[in-house]
């Protein structure tokens, strides 16, 4: 589990006096890493009974064109290029920001597919 409270060490090295423990509000989730795949989501529990639906696998993308207004669902090829991490390119893992290839052409992925569940692309041109 990831632990995202505030650090006890100060810049310079030294400790802060521990204030409180650790809560449960402050615990973290590991990444969904979302690959091209048969479809495969999971529904994750957060704050307040809400519920976020992690795609964990996905095959399609809907993709839309902005010159032409139109948006379709299209099959996901590959990865070709990833600014959050060279290696997820390699790997094939769908985030935000990633250029994908599709049957229509690139597409850059606009959705968070850990968080939203969906994989929402646009075309480059």
């Amino acid at each position: 589990m990831l632990w995202q409270g505030k650090s006890i060490r100060k810049v310079t090295g030294g400790r802060y006096a521990p204030l409180r423990g650790k809560r449960r509000t402050e615990i973290g989730k590991a990444p969904a890493e979302t690959h091209i795949g048969v479809d495969r989501k999971k529904m994750v529990r957060t704050f307040g009974g809400n519920v976020k639906v992690r795609a964990l696998r996905a095959t399609f993308a809907s993709v839309a064109n902005r010159s032409t207004g139109v948006c379709k669902q299209v099959k996901i090829e590959t990865v070709e290029e990833n600014s959050a991490n060279p290696n997820y390119v390699r790997r094939n893992l769908l985030t935000k920001g990633a250029i994908i290839r599709t049957e229509l052409g690139r597409a850059r992925i606009m959705s968070r597919p850990g968080q939203d569940g969906v994989i929402n692309a646009v075309l480059v041109e």
